[in-house]
């Protein structure tokens, strides 16, 4: 089942109109509908979206930020997330029912978010079920996941997570039961894991395609967290290699990273932090450092921009950007804007009432753990 509707088909961007346009006008169109409906509408902007794009952006955040910040603004009627289709799911479960909750691209997705579905999710579940105890288990999905699997944790006990509070939630799961089910991105929960003191050999991976995950039944009856065969596609770019390449070019240099990078890279680095854990690290370094960062291209180049005195390089030496993310450009952005401006709103993102319930009851969980 699809967890979203739309208040219109996500019809396609009329070409005629918006992709030959010079940039300048693009900008012009989209300030005037900014200045038409004022307070009543938000544009958040994430931090991985184009520079072009996130200038025009309320409020810049990582993906809960934003969502947090989605309903806190009473006279705002229309949000216009610049992001891709979890984020504005989770918008549309968080903010209050008079809100609509618009993405400029529908196509805007997530790879990592695709990689757990949920009947994938629910027949691993019933997998488990005839091995262990489900109800000594507690699944843990990041906030990097469909609504539906939202739902699914809110079903069954569980919780979401993001990449800076992992810990504090994994510390709530295990507090209530034995085991985790970790999803969707095995390095953020191994990584975490590992962490807190987990043994490697109490971790399974479990790959959907597989039978019982890829896993004797031994091994998962010793496990204490099932990690769910996921990765970003960004992330995953980094290696041990390239971080050894830095070393020994700059032998002063800081190495900074997200912890969905796979665990070698974790290791090799000096400090490991969410995106807004790595916006707060550079901002506090002291000028005349050097950074060598593992995360989304376009946010390295952009705190590399907005901190002169510093020596920010991209840790890999391939491009590694969002290319979802990367579908919300300004012709769709302007696109959107107009025809909410002209009554004729397009690619709403509407979660249905029986999982926003679901879904909300995960995300309240975590949100109470402060």
């Amino acid at each position: 089942m699809n967890a979203t509707t739309t208040a219109r088909a996500a019809a396609p961007l009329p070409f005629e109109d918006f992709r030959p346009a010079p940039d300048a006008d693009l900008e012009a169109r989209i300030e005037a509908v900014k200045r038409e409906l004022g307070a009543s509408l938000l544009i958040l902007g994430h931090h991985y979206q184009q520079d072009e794009v996130i200038r025009f952006a309320d409020i810049r955040g990582d993906s809960l930020k934003l969502s947090q910040l989605a309903g806190a603004r009473p006279e705002c009627r229309s949000i216009v997330f610049c992001g891709v289709h979890f984020m504005a799911e989770t918008a549309d479960v968080l903010s209050r029912d008079d809100v609509a909750v618009y993405l400029p691209d529908m196509a805007a997705g997530c790879s990592m978010a695709d990689m757990a579905d949920l009947d994938s999710v629910e027949a691993a579940w019933s997998d488990l079920a005839e091995l262990i105890d489900v109800e000594d288990v507690t699944p843990v999905t990041y906030i990097n996941s469909t609504a539906e699997l939202k739902a699914f944790c809110g079903r069954h006990g569980g919780i979401v997570c993001t990449s800076s509070n992992a810990r504090k939630v994994l510390d709530w799961a295990f507090a209530r039961r034995r085991r985790a089910l970790f999803f969707p991105d095995q390095h953020l929960g191994r990584n975490t894991a590992r962490a807190m003191g987990v043994p490697l050999d109490e971790m399974i991976v479990w790959d959907p395609r597989r039978e019982l995950g890829g896993n004797s039944p031994r091994a998962v009856e010793k496990s204490r967290i099932i990690l769910w065969r996921g990765h970003c596609s960004v992330h995953q770019m980094f290696k041990p290699a390239h971080v050894a390449q830095f070393r020994e070019r700059s032998p002063g240099i800081k190495v900074l990273v997200h912890p969905e990078c796979s665990m070698e890279v974790v290791e090799a680095a000096d400090l490991v932090g969410s995106t807004e854990y790595i916006l707060k690290t550079i901002e506090a370094a002291p000028a005349g450092s050097e950074w060598a960062v593992g995360t989304e291209l376009h946010l390295v180049n952009r705190m590399a921009k907005e901190h002169p005195d510093k020596a920010i390089h991209f840790l890999s030496p391939m491009v590694c950007m969002c290319a979802t993310m990367y579908r919300i450009d300004l012709p769709h952005l302007a696109w959107c804007l107009e025809n909410l401006a002209r009554g004729t709103p397009v690619n709403r993102v509407l979660v249905p009432e029986d999982v926003k319930a679901s879904a909300r009851e995960s995300l309240r969980r975590m949100l109470e753990l402060g």
